[in-house]
């Protein structure tokens, strides 16, 4: 009996030490594995976070200046510049939230030489974009500007009335006329002259994208800077006087004022009186604070300038900058 006890019973108890022992010894193994490149997983996992920023340079507290926000980087190599897309992107969702409904510049007017009106909602919404289209309602003061799309021929004997008549103006032009025209741009400005932009190609600005309307814009203050060594410009005609929420903000964002105008003609195309026309136009609707619209092309403008400009003079008016305007 004893002796079948120690068959039956110790063989397997045996075999099944051996088992455990072989389970234990795996186990051991399996977990060394896992613990052997812990150091290394969490090096990957840093490694895989993206941040990006517009792809601008990393700031100094990041060790390799090499690194843009748009490359992997270790999350502790980020510090204050991590809050820095959020920022970035919520002023961006901000305009592209605004409305884009396209409004074309209009004018409630007047035969009594009082200032014209536009509605309540749209003169806020100038304000607060600087926006303008008028002057001081008290004051005798009037602001003249030209639009200058292509030459044609007239801009020479525009500069030279008012030189004569110590009359400065704003000149809004396009890219177009900023590369074919650059010493008459140099002319402007060396008399004393405001240029504007008039963007490059003269789109409706709300049918385009944000990104768009700043090429729009910084080629025109490209060529211009090139011409002139003036970096940067002020003031937007809008063209076709066409804008949106969205515009307006945007364009104040890139730092410049919108300006509009309170007296215009349809000079563009030869008028049937002629400069007799032209002169009527301006004088009939003449009131405090006018921003007056001409464009340059306009051979009834031109031959009408000079005595437009004698005549609101004698009427009391002085002739200010629009460097004078927003400052009011």
């Amino acid at each position: 009996m004893k002796q079948f006890f120690n068959k039956k019973f110790y063989i397997p108890a045996l075999v099944v030490l051996v088992i455990l022992f072989g389970l234990a010894l795996k186990s051991n193994l399996d977990v060394v594995k896992e613990i052997k490149p812990a150091s290394n997983v969490e090096e990957e996992n840093t490694t895989d976070k993206t941040v990006s920023i517009n792809k601008e340079p990393l700031s100094s507290n990041v060790s390799s200046p090499d690194i843009a926000f748009d490359k992997p980087v270790p999350n502790s190599a980020i510090t204050e510049p991590e809050t820095k897309p959020t920022n970035t992107n919520q002023q961006k969702d901000s305009i592209s939230a605004l409305s884009n409904s396209k409004a074309g510049w209009g004018l409630k007017t007047n035969n009594e030489h009082q200032q014209p009106e536009i509605p309540t909602s749209i003169n806020s919404l100038l304000k607060k974009y600087k926006a303008y289209w008028i002057g001081n309602p008290e004051d005798k003061i009037v602001y003249l500007t030209f639009d200058e799309g292509y030459e044609n021929g007239y801009t020479p004997k525009i500069l030279d009335i008012l030189k004569s008549n110590d009359v400065k103006a704003a000149f809004f032009v396009t890219g177009h006329y900023v590369k074919t025209q650059p010493d008459l741009v140099k002319r402007m400005v060396d008399e004393g002259h405001i240029v504007g932009n008039h963007t490059d190609s003269h789109p409706s600005m709300p049918d385009i994208s944000d990104e768009q309307i700043k090429q729009e814009l910084q080629i025109v203050e490209n060529e211009y800077q090139n011409i002139t060594d003036i970096k940067g410009m002020t003031y937007l005609r809008p063209p076709k006087g066409e804008y949106s929420e969205r515009t307006l903000a945007l364009t104040s964002e890139m730092g410049y004022s919108s300006i509009f105008w309170s007296i215009a003609l349809v000079d563009w195309v030869p008028m049937p009186n002629g400069s007799d026309q032209a002169y009527q136009g301006v004088m009939d609707k003449l009131h405090n604070g006018a921003v007056i619209l001409l464009h340059a092309i306009s051979k009834d403008d031109t031959e009408a300038l000079d005595k437009i400009i004698k005549d609101v003079k004698a009427q009391g008016y002085t002739f200010k900058t629009l460097d004078d305007l927003v400052k009011e």
